[in-house]
C-alpha cells in the first residue's frame, strides 16, 4: 500500500479510537466508520461517512481497523451478526489495535484468512494524548508484506512502530509491556 489515499473502514471510536480515525481522515484517506455511541463531531464534519453495520463498513474499505475494548467486543464485531467477516472479499486487510487476548488473536486471525484476506494485530501504548498527537507506540503481528501495507497508516498514528512477530505476537508483546510498567510503578 503507498501513501496515496486508500480506503480506510474504522469500528470503534471512543477516547483513543475517534482521535486515531481523525488522523487517518486528516491526511485524506477514505474513511468509512462505525460505533455503537455517535460518530464525534470533528469525524462527520471532516466527511467520515457513518456505516449501519460492520458488515458494510468490510464491503467497503480495504483495510478495515478496528479499536475495540476486550476481547469479546472485538469477537462480536468481527465475527457476529452482520460483522466484519460477513463483508469481506478476498484481498482485505483487517487490523486489530485492540489489547486483547493473545490467544484469541490467532484465532481470529485463522478465520480472517480462512476468507482471503490478512489479519494483523497492533495493539498501541501511549493512552489519549498519544492518539491525538499521532505519537502511539504500536506493536504490531502478522505477516510481513500484510505489515507492509498497512505500515503507512500506523504511521499517521504512530511513531514508534514495530513488526515484532507473527499474529498474536503484538498482543503477547503489550501484555509484557504492560507488566513493566507496573513493575516500574510499584
Amino acid at each position: 500500500m503507498t501513501t496515496s489515499p486508500c480506503t480506510v473502514g474504522f469500528i470503534g471510536l471512543g477516547i483513543m479510537g475517534a482521535p486515531m480515525a481523525l488522523n487517518l481522515l486528516k491526511a485524506g484517506h477514505v474513511l468509512f466508520v462505525h460505533t455503537r455511541s455517535k460518530v464525534p463531531l470533528a469525524l462527520a464534519e471532516g466527511g467520515a461517512t457513518l456505516c449501519t453495520s460492520s458488515e458494510e463498513v468490510a464491503r467497503r474499505a480495504d483495510v478495515i481497523i478496528t479499536m475495540l475494548p476486550d476481547t469479546p467486543q472485538v469477537d462480536e464485531v468481527l465475527f457476529g451478526e452482520r460483522g466484519i467477516a460477513s463483508g469481506l472479499q478476498a484481498g482485505k486487510v483487517v487490523v486489530d489495535m485492540s489489547s486483547i487476548s493473545p490467544g484469541a488473536t490467532k484465532d481470529f486471525a485463522k478465520r480472517i484468512n480462512a476468507l482471503g484476506c490478512d489479519y494483523v494485530d497492533a495493539p498501541v501504548s501511549g493512552g489519549e494524548g498519544g492518539a491525538k498527537a499521532a505519537s502511539l507506540t504500536i506493536m504490531v503481528g502478522g505477516p510481513q508484506a500484510a505489515f507492509d501495507r498497512v505500515k503507512p497508516l500506523f504511521e499517521l498514528m504512530g511513531k514508534n512502530i514495530t513488526l515484532v512477530g507473527g499474529n498474536g505476537d503484538g498482543q503477547t508483546t503489550k501484555v509484557a509491556n504492560q507488566i513493566i510498567v507496573a513493575l516500574n510503578i510499584e
